[in-house]
This record gives structure tokens, C-alpha cells and sequence, in this order.
């Protein structure tokens, strides 16, 4: 498709896979769901480097409890950098699905996963 931006994306390992091959295959941004920054209880055991070797703008949706790295750590990762935008999902953990009872629902996650997305578009 000439002339369309090209975004790669994925959740979680999807997201790793989605940072790795986008320099590769001259990604326009990529759109990273639920990146698991470490494996739970081990920060040291950091995945930056992969998210950091993207190459174009990323854009991370981070639920606000992902035992795979908080929100805040992921801005921590990727520091001051432009590139990246870190997105907190709020109420959710990794799977990014809200509570049942949540005030911030599931339709509150879509509106706000295209409203990120249409922002990476020019």
C-alpha cells in the first residue's frame, strides 16, 4: 500500500516482536501494547534494549498494575527521549481488561487505543 504509513504492533511478546523487527522493516511507528518491560518481581532482568532499539516512534499502552513493568517504569526506560510516548491504561494489569466494575471500562480502552494510534498518523 504506497503511500500509507506503516505501523507494526502487538501485546505483550507481540509488542517485543513488533520493537525488534521495526527498523528491519522500515516501520513508520510501532504501537505497543502491554510491553513487558521485565518478568514479574525481576526489574533487573530489563527488556529496554529491545524497546529502545525500535527506530521510529512507539507508543506504549501500559496498564496502571502491569506486574511487567509499571507505567512508570517504562518512562524510566526510555527516559527523555521523543520518540516515545507512554500511555497509562488505568485499572488494568497486563491483559489490559478493566475490572467488571470499573469506572473505566472496556469501550474506555478502545476509545483511548484509537485516539493514541490516530495521533502517531499524519
Amino acid at each position: 500500500f504506497p503511500g500509507l504509513p506503516l505501523l507494526l504492533g502487538g501485546r505483550s511478546a507481540g509488542a517485543r516482536v513488533a520493537c525488534r523487527s521495526a527498523a528491519a522493516s522500515a516501520a513508520d511507528a510501532v504501537v505497543a501494547l502491554s510491553f513487558p518491560l521485565h518478568p514479574p518481581g525481576r526489574p533487573e532482568a530489563s527488556r529496554a534494549p529491545e524497546l529502545l532499539g525500535a527506530g521510529c516512534p512507539v507508543l506504549v499502552l501500559q496498564g496502571e498494575r502491569d506486574p511487567f513493568g509499571s507505567p512508570a517504569e517504562v518512562v524510566a526506560a526510555v527516559g527523555t527521549q521523543p520518540a516515545y510516548r507512554i500511555v497509562t491504561v488505568p485499572g488494568c494489569a497486563h491483559e489490559l481488561k478493566p475490572a467488571k466494575r470499573a469506572a473505566f471500562g472496556a469501550a474506555d480502552v478502545a476509545a483511548l487505543l484509537l485516539r493514541e494510534v490516530a495521533s502517531l498518523l499524519p
